[in-house]
């Protein structure tokens, strides 16, 4: 009879995150990487099954981890749209003192280990809104297209926000990789690859991805003068657009996907719910990592 603490391809190993999340941001790398046909596919496949195992054992047990955020939920889809909006600055990891410090405090090679883990976890929203879109409703996918043209800079290759981060982190010669940046930062990626790549957690990548629309703002305008106050010149750009734009691509992501997907499919509601949910806890596991390292124990004790 199997021990039923022995690691299965259902219960991954919780003992070491940094390993598992190393191991899901290696594959997630690879699956997800443009290839050529190869004489290996085979086992790249047999990879693949396992790992979605893995992958999904992992993200159920996210789930039931966001229960207890999720005891209010209103069913209506009005009240769940405001519920939603609430989120901002009251869900997990909102107003975090991370950022003012940014702003007001930290020196250059403080927000350059900052923006470093931040590049490492950082999934390109405009793939996860591609890879989310696909069969949704007619109304919800126009806006997820619109959403993704300006990612896209709007057909204008200086505009792309993907190249804008690629230009900061060569800017301030960031050098990311699995291996140096702290598991939860790779957690946030991978849940937001797991959510996007999953059709069956589809309406959670929309979820999640709104709630990224709806939070963003503060925490990109704390980074965006901190890297001004630093001397940063254009290049802190990316910050900067994201603390404007994205208030009103959660306006738009609220009214043209949120709601109608609500009336139309309430079944959809719970989902949404946890997918928004999941993804602030994972930021907050990550804001709690970035201040153990940037702050150490005894300026947290000072900011309890």
């Amino acid at each position: 009879m199997r021990n039923v603490d022995t690691p299965t391809p259902l219960r991954p190993e919780r003992a070491n995150p940094s390993a598992f999340q190393q191991r899901l941001s290696r594959w997630n790398h690879r699956r997800l990487q443009p290839a050529v046909p190869h004489a290996d596919w085979a086992t790249d496949a047999q990879e693949d099954a396992e790992m979605i195992l893995i992958e999904g054992a992992w993200v159920e047990r996210l789930r039931a981890e966001a229960q207890p955020w999720l005891a209010d939920l209103p069913e209506d889809p009005a009240r769940f749209v405001d519920w939603f909006e609430a989120l901002q600055g009251a869900g997990p990891g909102e107003n975090d003192p991370l950022f003012p410090w940014l702003a007001e405090e930290a020196d250059l090679g403080q927000m350059r280990w900052f923006l470093q883990q931040e590049v490492a976890g950082e999934a390109g929203f405009d793939d996860l809104v591609a890879m989310a879109q696909v069969k949704m409703p007619d109304r919800p996918k126009l806006e997820l297209a619109r959403n993704y043209w300006d990612e896209m800079g709007r057909g204008n290759m200086g505009g792309m926000h993907g190249p804008m981060l690629g230009k900061l982190a060569d800017h301030l010669r960031l050098t990311p990789t699995i291996e140096g940046t702290v598991w939860p930062s790779l957690a946030l990626g991978n849940v937001l690859v797991a959510f996007s790549t999953t059709r069956r957690y589809a309406y959670h990548a929309l979820g999640a991805l709104g709630v990224v629309e709806l939070t963003a703002p503060w925490r990109a305008g704390h980074v965006a003068a901190g890297l001004k106050r630093l001397g940063v010149g254009p290049e802190r750009k990316y910050y900067a657009l994201h603390a404007t734009l994205d208030v009103e691509h959660s306006r738009t992501w609220n009214d043209e996907v949120l709601t109608p997907l609500a009336q139309d499919h309430p079944e959809t509601i719970r989902s949404l719910a946890e997918g928004a949910v999941i993804r602030m806890m994972a930021g907050a596991a990550c804001f709690d990592a970035y201040r153990d390292h940037l702050w150490g124990p005894q300026m947290e004790a000072r900011s309890a």
